[in-house]
């Protein structure tokens, strides 16, 4: 008998197990609902993880990226260079700041930003003239970030890692040695999302990691609403209920329950993983021979939040998928093309690759609790379309 899914298969779907159920009520029965010891354990934990010293859990990764603009000092007038191929929020945070965003054009065969063009774009202005990089490890796949290391050395720019897509992704180094995202040796921040469809899921969440500990103080600040309780940072101190707002801040703050809730999926975050390596090696191999679809680059340092292929036919596929109970998603709409950024001066034709991209991208089902016969049926599924 043919296989028909009992439900329908979803481009992305979080895993809450008894164990994450249980994680959560024990908080809930707890003293501490918000700005509690659960906090700190799981930025501890996530900073372990991902190898850096320093880790700040907040409101979602959004709110991580707008902390991280303040936090850099991004003011009106100055300029930020980041990709078109991202979710808006990688480049609104910029603006959240009055600073200007300048997009740079994808690899077509990877879909992140072209580091070479971005030396070019640096090479065509004066020092100075552009302030910061935000790279994006799109669909997990990691950028090099020792090249752009090199960019930013030269040219005077901070670097915002957006690894949302990538905890556990690392790439390898000019030396053979393995860069994990997010650990701090080479961008100046990084932002992870803990979105439902995330490696690690705790329906709204994000974390900065960073090793510099003037920006990890400034982070903990603009956090919560610019206020500190620390007695050896305040301007005078009048007793134990004192408490000194420094700077603007915002609440942005992630509460315990969110946080026990991550550090329950974090242990299993490494399994997780590599069940998404062994479904994206299938996909791989399934769709070797099958010239109508092209899967973008893979590489074995890959965390595959997203597996997404590209094929002429995109709204066919997608209308046909969705008819069989199949539910892909397109990552993403290029951001120079949104009505606001249009509004900004930016226009269709501005980046070919990817506006090409955008036009064949689909991502199809990848999550670890994907089970081998609802990939195959995905799979078989797309071979009658393109057959």
């Amino acid at each position: 008998m043919a296989f028909h899914p009992a439900h329908p298969i979803p481009y992305g779907r979080q895993h809450i197990t008894e164990a994450d159920e249980q994680a959560v009520l024990e908080t809930l029965r707890s003293d501490f609902l918000t700005q509690g010891p659960k906090v700190v354990e799981f930025e501890q934990k996530f900073a372990r993880y991902i190898g850096a010293e320093y880790a700040v859990a907040v409101a979602n990764g959004t709110a991580a990226l707008h902390l991280c603009t303040l936090a850099l000092g991004v003011e009106p007038g100055q300029r930020v260079i980041t990709t078109p191929i991202t979710f808006a929020a990688s480049a609104n945070c910029v603006r959240y700041c009055g600073g200007e965003v300048h997009f740079v054009d994808i690899d077509a065969a990877t879909a992140l930003i072209d580091l070479q063009q971005v030396r070019r774009l640096l090479e065509a202005h004066p020092k100075g003239y552009f302030h910061g990089l935000i790279p994006v490890d799109f669909a997990g796949l990691p950028v090099d970030l020792e090249e752009a290391r090199t960019l930013a050395n030269e040219f005077g720019l901070w670097i915002i890692e957006d690894a949302c897509h990538a905890p556990g992704g690392f790439f390898t180094d000019s030396q053979g040695q393995e860069r994990r995202c997010g650990n701090g040796q080479l961008a100046d921040l990084a932002i992870f999302s803990f979105h439902p469809v995330k490696h690690i899921a705790t329906g709204e969440g994000g974390m900065i990691t960073t090793n510099r500990v003037d920006l990890y103080e400034k982070l903990l600040l603009l956090r919560t609403h610019g206020i500190t309780k620390d007695p050896a940072k305040m301007h005078r101190h009048d007793g134990g209920w004192y408490m000194e707002m420094q700077t603007l801040g915002y609440n942005y703050r992630m509460p315990d329950m969110l946080t026990a809730l991550g550090i329950s999926q974090l242990q299993r975050a490494d399994e997780g993983l590599a069940r998404r390596r062994e479904l994206a090696a299938r996909y791989d191999q399934a769709f070797a021979a099958l010239p109508a679809v092209q899967p973008l680059a893979g590489a074995p340092g890959h965390a595959y939040h997203l597996y997404v292929i590209q094929v002429t036919d995109r709204k066919g596929l997608y209308d046909f998928l969705r008819e069989k109970q199949i539910y892909t998603q397109v990552h993403y709409i290029p951001v120079h093309t949104m009505p606001y950024y249009q509004e900004l001066g930016w226009k269709g034709g501005d980046f070919p690759h990817a506006e090409q991209y955008y036009a064949r991208c689909l991502s199809v089902p990848l999550y670890p609790t994907l089970t081998d016969e609802e990939q195959q049926y995905v799979i078989d599924s797309i071979k009658e379309f393109v057959g």
